[in-house]
C-alpha cells in the first residue's frame, strides 16, 4: 500500500523539483532499502520529501544559470555533500534536537499535516486534478467550489464514484465483520476494485474507460533512460555550498519532525534511535545523489499510511522500496490502471486520522495551555510551513510555561544546569532524581539516564525536588513506562504529590501549590494508588499536609533533623494494632549547608514493650550521630544473622535475649529495613527517599507480619 502511494508521489515530487521523474523513484528505493537496513526507527518510511521540492528547484535554477539540465547535475553533487553532512550530524548526535520538540506542538504539527494532506488530495479524489490554488488555505477555500462542480456534473460520474466509493470503503471497513473480507486491508480493496474496473472496460465493455488519462497513474516510457550522475565542478563556489546547506538544513529538520511524529503514532511506543536514523538517511542520500536521485528524508504522510495498515517493524520500509521497484519494472501496465482518485481517497482518510476530532479532544483534556499550543502550531504550520510552524510552537510553549508558572525565573536561570542524578540501589533498583524542573527543553538529560537503565529493571523517577514538570516529560515517561513493561521492567513516578495539576489527564503538567493551599483538586497517580490501597486495607488515607505525627522526636534518627511537614498518611484499620505510613519533609543544617529530604516512614506499635535497639543492613545507621560509640552486637547463636545485620543498643543483654529464633528467621527471610525502637513503638525506613506504591505495600506487609511475630514473642 505504501508503495502504491509512493509511486505517484515520487514521480510528482521529482517533477515539482525540476528533476527527471526517475530521480524521485531512486530516492524512494535507495532510501527505503538502506534506512531499513541501517536506521534506528521502526515504522518510518523514507524517500523524497515535500519540503525539499522548492529548495531543490531553487538549487537547480541557481546552479544551472539558465541550463536546467546542467543545474540538475550540479544539484546532484550538492545532494551528495548534503548526505555527507547529514551523516556527520548523526555521528555528532544532532538527533537529540528531536527531544526539544514539545509534545503539544508535535501533535499540532501532525494535525496540520493531516489538513494539508486532505486539502491537496480532496480535489483529486473528486476528479479535479488542477485546482486554482496551490497553498493549503486557498485549496481549502476551493473545496465548496469543487463539490459544487462535482454535483453539477462537470466531473464524470464514474470518476466521482471511484473517489467517493474508495473513501467510504476506508471509513466503513472497520464495521465489516466477515473474516474473509477482513483478511484484505481496506486500502488494498480500494486498489483491487479500482484496477478491476479498468479490466472490466477493456474486456467486457465496448465503451471507453470513463476516467481521463490525466487522472490515472502514469509511468514515463523513458524512465530508466533518465538516469544521470552528479557534477562536482562547482564544489569551490559559494552558491554550491549555499545549496548544500539549504538542502541539509531542511532535510535534517523535516526528518527529525517526521521521526518524532511517527514515534507518537507507533502503537508499541518504542524508543527510536534518531542519530542512527540520521546516519542512515545521510548515507542513503549520498548513494541516491550518486545515482541521480533526490535527497532522502523521513516522510510522515507515507509513514502514517504505513502505521494505519498495521506495520510493526522497519521491514515495511524495505518492502515498500522493493515493491516499488517491482511495480515499475514488472507490473507497469497494471500500475497505469490505478485511478488517482482512489489513491487520493486513501490519503484523505490518512489525513483525517491525523487531525480527527478525537485528537483535538485528547489535547484539550490535558489542559487549555496545551490546547492553545496545539491550535497555534497547527495554524502556523498551515500558513507558514513545517519549519516555521514547529519553531512558533516551541516559542509559544516556553512563553506559556514562563507566564503560567510561579517558577518562571527558575526556568530561565537553571535551564543549562545539570539537574538529573541516576544511582543504583543495592536491591537492583535504579533511582533517577530530578531537581528544579523537567520540561521539553531539558528532558534529554532525563532521557539519557533512562536509556542507561536496563529495560527489564525497576526504575523510580523521583520528582520530589522538582517544582515544575510539563506534559512533554510526562508523555515521554508514559512511553518509557510501556517500553519497560513490555520487556518485564517497571517504571514508577514519585514526588508529584507536592505539586498540583488542573486536569485528571495523566499527561497534564504539574506546578507548585499556591502559598495557602486548599484541598488539592486532583491527586497524583501515586496518591490515587495509595488511596485505593488504603481502601483495600479498610484504613484511612489523608493526602493533605497536616500536623506532624506525635512521638517522632523520640527516635534518635530525628534528633539532628528538623521536621517540616507530613503528608500522604495511610492509617491502619480501626481496631487493629495501630500503624501509619507517612511522607515526611525534613531538613538538616541551615543556610548554605541546608540539606532537604523527602522520605517515606512507617511508625508501628508493638504488642509488647521492646528493648531499645537500631537494626540496619546499610550504612544509614552510621548517620545517627549519637550511635557512633555503640558497638555492633553479635548474637552467638545466629552467626549468619550477625554477619548480615548491624544491631546496636545500650542494653546488649536484653537485645540478645529478645531476638528469638523465630524473630531472627523472619528478618533473614524478608527485605532489609532500617528499624529503630522507642518503648513499644517502631520506626521503619527503607530508603531516604519517597517510596513507590509497590514499595509501600511491601513495607506494610513486612510491618504487619512483624506485629504478628512479636505477639508470639
Amino acid at each position: 500500500m505504501v508503495s502504491l502511494i509512493a509511486l505517484p508521489l515520487g514521480l510528482g515530487l521529482a517533477l515539482a523539483s525540476g528533476a527527471p521523474p526517475i530521480s524521485g523513484i531512486i530516492a524512494c528505493v535507495i532510501g527505503g532499502s538502506m534506512v531499513a537496513l541501517l536506521g534506528g526507527s521502526y515504522v518510518t518510511i523514507t524517500g523524497p520529501g515535500n519540503g525539499l521540492a522548492v529548495a531543490t528547484l531553487v538549487a537547480i535554477t541557481s546552479l544551472g544559470g539558465g541550463d536546467l539540465f546542467q543545474g540538475y547535475l550540479y544539484t546532484l553533487g550538492a545532494i551528495v555533500f548534503s548526505g555527507a553532512l547529514l551523516f556527520l550530524l548523526g555521528v555528532f548526535r544532532a538527533g537529540s534536537l528531536g527531544d526539544f520538540f514539545p509534545s503539544s506542538a508535535v501533535q499540532g504539527m501532525l494535525a496540520a499535516i493531516g489538513i494539508i494532506i486532505m486539502s491537496k488530495q480532496f480535489h483529486l479524489m473528486l476528479g479535479e486534478d488542477k485546482p486554482d490554488g496551490t497553498q493549503t488555505l486557498s485549496l481549502l477555500s476551493e473545496v465548496p467550489q469543487t463539490i459544487g462542480e462535482a454535483i453539477d456534473g462537470e466531473v464524470s460520474l464514474f470518476t466521482l464514484l471511484i473517489g467517493v466509493g474508495s473513501l467510504l470503503i476506508m471509513f466503513l471497513y472497520s464495521r465489516v465483520r466477515n473474516r474473509l473480507l477482513r483478511k484484505v486491508p481496506a486500502p488494498m480493496w480500494v486498489v483491487l476494485l479500482s484496477i478491476g474496473t479498468g479490466y472490466y472496460f477493456e474486456w467486457f465493455s465496448s465503451d471507453p474507460y470513463p476516467i481521463p488519462p490525466e487522472l490515472m497513474v502514469t509511468i514515463p516510457d523513458n524512465l530508466v533512460s533518465g538516469l544521470q550522475f552528479p557534477d562536482f565542478s562547482l564544489w569551490n563556489q559559494s552558491v554550491f555550498w549555499s545549496a548544500v546547506m539549504s538542502l541539509t538544513l531542511i532535510s535534517c529538520i523535516e526528518s527529525l519532525l517526521s521521526i518524532k511524529g511517527v514515534e507518537r503514532l507507533d502503537t508499541q511506543k518504542r524508543r527510536v534511535n534518531i542519530n542512527k536514523d540520521l546516519r542512515a538517511i545521510g548515507l542513503s542520500t549520498i548513494v541516491s545523489g550518486l545515482l541521480g536521485g533526490l535527497n532522502v528524508v523521513a516522510v510522515i504522510a507515507r509513514s502514517s499510511v504505513n502505521v494505519n495498515n498495521g506495520a510493526q517493524t522497519r521491514k515495511s520500509n524495505l518492502f515498500h522500496a522493493l515493491f516499488l521497484l517491482v511495480f515499475i519494472v514488472a507490473f507497469k501496465d497494471v500500475m497505469t490502471r490505478i485511478p488517482l482518485p482512489a489513491l487520493a481517497a486513501i490519503l484523505v482518510f490518512t489525513g483525517f486520522k491525523l487531525t480527527s476530532p478525537e485528537r483535538w479532544m485528547a489535547v484539550y483534556k490535558i489542559g487549555w495551555e496545551q490546547f492553545l499550543v496545539f491550535v497555534l502550531t497547527l495554524f502556523s504550520t498551515i500558513s507558514l510551513g513545517l519549519i516555521w510552524g514547529i519553531t512558533i510552537g516551541i516559542g509559544i510553549t516556553f512563553f506559556i510555561q514562563l507566564a503560567t508558572s510561579r517558577t518562571g525565573g527558575m526556568l530561565m536561570t537553571r535551564l543549562l544546569r545539570p539537574n538529573v542524578l541516576l544511582y543504583q540501589e543495592d536491591d537492583e533498583k535504579y533511582v533517577i532524581s530530578v531537581k528544579n524542573f523537567s520540561n521539553f527543553l531539558n528532558f534529554s538529560r532525563l532521557k539519557n539516564q533512562l536509556d542507561a537503565c536496563p529495560p527489564n529493571g525497576h526504575v523510580i523517577v523521583d520528582f520530589s525536588l522538582a517544582e515544575f514538570v510539563d506534559n512533554s516529560s510526562l508523555e515521554n515517561l508514559g512511553n518509557y513506562s510501556e517500553t519497560f513493561a513490555s520487556r518485564g521492567g517497571i517504571l514508577e513516578i514519585v514526588g508529584l504529590d507536592n505539586l498540583q495539576t488542573k486536569s485528571i489527564h495523566p499527561f497534564a503538567p504539574w506546578k507548585p501549590l499556591p502559598k495557602n493551599p486548599m484541598k488539592k483538586v486532583f491527586l497524583s497517580k501515586r496518591q490515587t494508588e495509595l488511596s485505593h490501597f488504603s481502601e483495600v486495607l479498610g484504613g484511612q488515607f489523608v493526602p493533605e499536609p497536616e500536623d506532624l505525627m506525635v512521638g517522632l522526636e523520640s527516635f534518635s534518627y530525628f534528633r539532628t533533623k528538623m521536621l517540616d511537614v507530613q503528608r500522604n498518611a495511610i492509617l491502619s484499620k480501626e481496631g487493629e494494632l495501630p500503624w501509619a505510613v507517612v511522607d515526611l519533609d525534613y531538613h538538616e543544617g541551615e543556610f548554605i549547608a541546608r540539606e532537604v529530604f523527602h522520605t517515606t516512614f512507617m511508625k508501628v506499635q508493638s504488642p509488647v514493650d521492646l528493648p531499645g535497639f537500631y537494626m540496619d543492613k546499610e550504612l544509614l545507621i552510621d548517620r545517627v550521630a549519637n550511635l557512633a560509640t555503640h558497638q555492633d552486637i553479635n548474637i552467638p547463636e545466629f552467626p549468619e544473622f550477625s554477619r548480615r545485620f548491624k544491631l546496636r543498643s545500650q542494653d546488649e543483654s536484653s537485645v540478645i535475649s529478645f531476638f528469638t529464633k523465630e524473630l531472627v528467621l523472619f528478618f533473614e527471610s524478608n527485605p532489609t529495613y532500617h528499624i529503630e525502637t522507642s518503648g513499644n513503638q517502631m520506626l521503619i525506613l527503607k530508603k531516604e527517599r519517597l517510596l513507590s506504591p509497590s514499595e509501600i505495600k511491601g513495607m506494610v506487609s513486612f510491618a504487619t507480619r512483624l506485629q504478628e511475630i512479636l505477639k508470639k514473642v
